[in-house]
Protein backbone atom coordinates (compact mmCIF):
# COMPACT_ATOMS: atom_id res chain seq x y z
CA UNK A 1 0.00 0.00 0.00
CA UNK A 2 1.44 3.34 -1.02
CA UNK A 3 1.75 6.27 1.33
CA UNK A 4 -0.96 8.14 -0.60
CA UNK A 5 -3.39 5.24 -0.16
CA UNK A 6 -2.56 5.03 3.56
CA UNK A 7 -3.23 8.73 3.92
CA UNK A 8 -6.51 8.43 2.02
CA UNK A 9 -7.57 5.43 4.13
CA UNK A 10 -6.66 7.33 7.28
CA UNK A 11 -8.67 10.33 6.10
CA UNK A 12 -11.62 8.06 5.31
CA UNK A 13 -11.51 6.57 8.82
CA UNK A 14 -11.35 10.06 10.32
CA UNK A 15 -14.33 11.26 8.27
CA UNK A 16 -16.35 8.18 9.26
CA UNK A 17 -15.50 8.65 12.93
CA UNK A 18 -16.35 12.35 12.77
CA UNK A 19 -19.73 11.62 11.16
CA UNK A 20 -20.46 9.00 13.80
CA UNK A 21 -19.65 11.45 16.60
CA UNK A 22 -21.89 14.09 15.02
CA UNK A 23 -24.79 11.64 14.85
CA UNK A 24 -24.23 10.59 18.47
CA UNK A 25 -24.13 14.24 19.51
CA UNK A 26 -27.46 14.84 17.74
CA UNK A 27 -28.98 11.87 19.56
CA UNK A 28 -27.74 13.01 22.97
CA UNK A 29 -29.07 16.52 22.30
CA UNK A 30 -32.42 14.98 21.34
CA UNK A 31 -32.40 12.93 24.55
CA UNK A 32 -31.57 15.97 26.70
CA UNK A 33 -34.32 18.05 25.08
CA UNK A 34 -36.76 15.16 25.57
CA UNK A 35 -35.99 14.97 29.29
CA UNK A 36 -36.04 18.72 29.91
CA UNK A 37 -39.16 19.57 27.90
CA UNK A 38 -41.17 16.60 29.16
CA UNK A 39 -40.20 17.34 32.76
CA UNK A 40 -41.36 20.96 32.35
CA UNK A 41 -44.62 19.90 30.65
CA UNK A 42 -45.28 17.34 33.39
CA UNK A 43 -44.49 19.92 36.07
CA UNK A 44 -47.02 22.36 34.61
CA UNK A 45 -49.69 19.68 34.33
CA UNK A 46 -49.12 18.53 37.92
CA UNK A 47 -48.75 21.95 39.52
CA UNK A 48 -52.52 22.39 39.86
CA UNK A 49 -52.96 19.16 41.81
CA UNK A 50 -50.61 19.44 44.72
CA UNK A 51 -53.47 19.29 47.29
CA UNK A 52 -52.99 15.65 48.17
CA UNK A 53 -50.74 12.74 47.37
CA UNK A 54 -53.63 10.80 45.82
CA UNK A 55 -54.55 13.54 43.33
CA UNK A 56 -50.87 14.09 42.50
CA UNK A 57 -50.34 10.38 41.90
CA UNK A 58 -53.51 10.07 39.80
CA UNK A 59 -52.47 12.96 37.60
CA UNK A 60 -48.88 11.77 37.32
CA UNK A 61 -50.01 8.45 35.89
CA UNK A 62 -52.85 9.87 33.79
CA UNK A 63 -53.00 9.36 30.05
CA UNK A 64 -52.59 13.10 29.60
CA UNK A 65 -49.12 13.08 31.16
CA UNK A 66 -47.93 9.66 30.04
CA UNK A 67 -48.95 10.13 26.41
CA UNK A 68 -46.44 12.94 25.89
CA UNK A 69 -43.60 10.88 27.37
CA UNK A 70 -44.64 7.77 25.44
CA UNK A 71 -45.13 9.28 21.98
CA UNK A 72 -41.95 11.32 22.07
CA UNK A 73 -40.18 8.36 23.66
CA UNK A 74 -41.12 6.21 20.68
CA UNK A 75 -39.70 8.85 18.33
CA UNK A 76 -36.52 8.87 20.43
CA UNK A 77 -36.37 5.07 20.26
CA UNK A 78 -36.66 5.18 16.46
CA UNK A 79 -33.86 7.74 16.40
CA UNK A 80 -31.71 5.44 18.55
CA UNK A 81 -32.46 2.36 16.43
CA UNK A 82 -31.65 4.21 13.21
CA UNK A 83 -28.40 5.42 14.77
CA UNK A 84 -27.42 1.99 16.03
CA UNK A 85 -28.60 -0.36 13.28
CA UNK A 86 -28.94 1.95 10.30
CA UNK A 87 -25.32 2.97 10.62
CA UNK A 88 -23.95 -0.26 9.14
CA UNK A 89 -25.72 0.21 5.82
CA UNK A 90 -24.69 3.85 5.63
CA UNK A 91 -21.05 3.08 6.41
CA UNK A 92 -20.91 0.29 3.83
CA UNK A 93 -22.38 2.59 1.16
CA UNK A 94 -19.94 5.41 2.02
CA UNK A 95 -17.03 2.97 1.89
CA UNK A 96 -18.20 1.61 -1.46
CA UNK A 97 -18.47 5.10 -2.96
CA UNK A 98 -15.15 6.19 -1.49
CA UNK A 99 -13.43 3.07 -2.88
CA UNK A 100 -14.86 3.81 -6.33
CA UNK A 101 -13.59 7.36 -6.08
CA UNK A 102 -10.17 6.21 -4.86
CA UNK A 103 -9.86 3.68 -7.68
CA UNK A 104 -10.74 6.40 -10.22
CA UNK A 105 -8.09 8.68 -8.76
CA UNK A 106 -5.47 5.92 -8.78
CA UNK A 107 -6.13 5.15 -12.47
CA UNK A 108 -5.52 8.79 -13.43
Amino acid sequence: MTSKMKTEASNLKYIKAKNRVEKLKEFYNHLAIYMIVNTIITGFKLSNNLDSWASFKNDLFSIDVLSVWTIWGLVLLIHFISLTYGQGWEERKIEELMNKELSKNNKN
